[in-house]
């Protein structure tokens, strides 16, 4: 202990000028080259004790004071001396040393991997790749400036023209608003973490730009002026513990609700701007104000619950225009989630609710795709039994066919038998074909159609609110479409009317329809029907596999059949061209 006070008591005589504290190895190398480096303490005299720390705090008494002269040599060298004096010390020494490398070893500095994210979907490639080897976006390509009409096979050179061919201009009373706000740009991530998150504010400055290209937004949308939400409005929804918390955000540099939902100092204001826009557009279009609308808005809300943030999600924006949209004098409220998650926030709020019908398709696999809810006998409860409706896919890579197809034998038939006065859509792009976490594969001829299907609900009056997408050049073109249809647009659509399904979306229809005609009994000609077409397609199925397995010819016999049949064809040619 006596070491360790005799170290304090030195410190404490320290001036309150610059002092480098030297370790014991560092003070050597000066004693070693204290005589080359005298001009250094002319130059750098700061006039400072240094206490150079003991190498061992199990000294005696004798061994303290034998060392003490050399400490206090050290001392006055050390006083003087400055990291530049260090450096060069260093750099003498290893000058003196590079004749003696018997003990030379080479250093191991590891090798750095150079890449790159793709701006488009944020998968990282190796640094000499241009293009994306997971989407084939451009290292370079101008994405952000003009949205999903840049080109994804070049660098960003800027666009001569954009050809738009333009209906009417619309009058007040038949447009389409959008809310959109830039401070909700400043909503991201600030840790920096090895692989950039992909609820990012690229998001909304791709499907922006697309828009501005595409002269729609800003040009023919009536923007609408953004608020921030205030608590009351809020606590229709949340409770005052989750509003609180996420106004405390606001008091951090960052956190994090969950290891994937994160907020920095303006993300509480952000959702507060998101929640306020949504709430004014239904307000706007329920009123007649103007026809529909569409939410340019983020953090997204749909994984927002009652008294949880997760998912990406802090306020459920969604569930705060539903009842804003009923406080304004809507009976009945239709919310059609089509994000490839479920909405496990906005079933939770709405669950036990016999005037907001929650509809949602979304990939589920028994459980096991996030968030791992909305199986489709999650039907609602306490009475309100039928007003959830889940569409769950049992796998990836679900189409245009199969969303449609539950459109029109699931969703209409349902939604129009509720009879909505009010319709939103939780538009969720991320079941986009490209889109990194979905994995599917609709298009926005997709999202188009299954717009239109559900303009024609309630007298057109629908807000659709942007909620997952996560490849920017996916979630720019379908919410370019999606828009374009709420103005009214004919857009061409390749898309048949009748469509046939896939056999695991056709199974998945089935199930919902044998679970909620218990509830709709409108639904009851609709399952039988499917029923005996699943049966035809089982049977089919079964007579195919049979016929491979009685139909199985030998190779030699095949490839035979095939050499004889070239040898006649070639014999024939010859002929033909011999009487020509």
């Amino acid at each position: 202990m006596k070491g360790f006070a005799g170290r304090t008591s030195s410190a404490k005589d320290c001036s309150s000028s610059l002092v480098v504290s030297v370790t014991t190895e560092v003070t050597m190398v000066v004693e070693t080259l204290e005589s080359s480096r005298e001009g250094s303490k002319r130059k750098h005299g700061n006039g400072g004790d240094v206490a150079v720390p003991c190498a061992d705090d199990e000294f005696s008494n004798g061994d303290i004071n034998s060392a003490s002269g050399v400490s206090s040599k050290r001392a006055r060298v050390s006083r003087e001396m400055t990291f530049e004096d260090i450096y060069g010390a260093e750099t003498l020494l290893n000058e003196e040393e590079e004749d003696d490398d018997s003990d030379w070893e080479p250093v191991q500095t590891p090798m750095e991997f150079v890449k790159w994210f793709c701006v488009n979907c944020t998968m990282a490639n190796p640094g000499d790749m241009v293009h994306c080897y997971i989407c084939g976006e451009h290292k370079e390509s101008g994405i952000l400036r003009h949205g999903c009409f840049a080109s994804p096979f070049f660098k960003d050179t800027g666009l001569t023209e954009i050809e738009e061919k333009y209906g009417g201009s619309s009058s007040a009373t038949s447009a389409t608003a959008v809310g959109f706000d830039e401070r909700m740009l400043l909503h991201s991530e600030i840790e920096v973490k090895p692989h950039p998150h992909p609820e990012r504010p690229d998001r909304l400055r791709a499907i922006a730009a697309s828009l501005a290209t595409a002269g729609v937004f800003p040009g023919r949308c009536l923007p609408i002026n953004a608020r921030e939400i205030t608590k009351q409005e809020l606590q229709m929804v949340h409770t005052s513990e989750h509003v609180d918390a996420v106004d405390i955000t606001s008091q951090l540099l960052y956190s994090y609700f969950t290891s994937d939902t994160y907020a920095n100092e303006y993300s509480a204001r952000a959702a507060r701007l998101a929640a306020g826009l949504c709430a004014d557009l239904a307000t706007e279009i329920f009123s007649g104000r103007v026809k529909n609308g569409f939410a340019l808005v983020r953090p997204p809300g749909h994984h927002a619950g009652i008294k949880h943030a997760m998912g990406f999600c802090l306020h459920n924006n969604a569930a705060v225009a539903a009842l804003v949209a009923q406080a304004a004098g809507a009976r009945k409220v239709l919310i059609v989630d089509w994000d490839v998650h479920h909405g496990n926030g906005t079933q939770e709020i709405f669950e036990q609710n016999k005037s907001v019908l929650y509809i949602s398709l979304h990939r589920h696999e028994g459980g096991t795709f996030y968030p791992g809810t909305g199986a489709a006998d999650e039907v609602g409860t306490n009475g309100a039994e039928g007003y959830c409706v889940n569409i769950p896919w049992s796998c990836g890579g679900v189409g245009d066919k199969d969303y449609i197809y539950a459109f029109q034998h699931v969703v209409l038939p349902i939604a129009s038998a509720f009879c909505p006065d009010f319709v939103i859509v939780s538009a969720g792009f991320d079941a986009a074909r490209g889109d990194p976490l979905g994995c599917c594969d609709v298009t926005p001829a997709g999202y188009s159609r299954m717009t239109q299907m559900l303009g024609d609900l309630c007298g057109g009056k629908m807000l659709v609110i942007l909620e997952g997408g996560y490849n920017l050049r996916s979630i720019s073109s379908s919410a370019t479409a999606v828009i374009k249809v709420l103005l009214g647009e004919n857009t061409e659509n390749d898309l048949p009317i009748a469509t046939t399904p896939s056999r695991a979306g056709l199974q998945t229809v089935v199930d919902v329809l044998n679970i909620q005609m218990k509830f709709w009994p409108s639904l009851e000609t609709a399952y039988s029907k499917l029923l005996s077409e699943w049966e035809t397609r089982l049977i089919q199925n079964k007579k195919n596999q049979v016929q491979k397995k009685l139909v199985r010819l030998p190779t030699w016999w095949k490839w035979g059949r095939k050499k004889f049949l070239f040898y006649f064809l070639s014999a024939r040619m010859k002929s033909r061209s011999r009487r020509f």
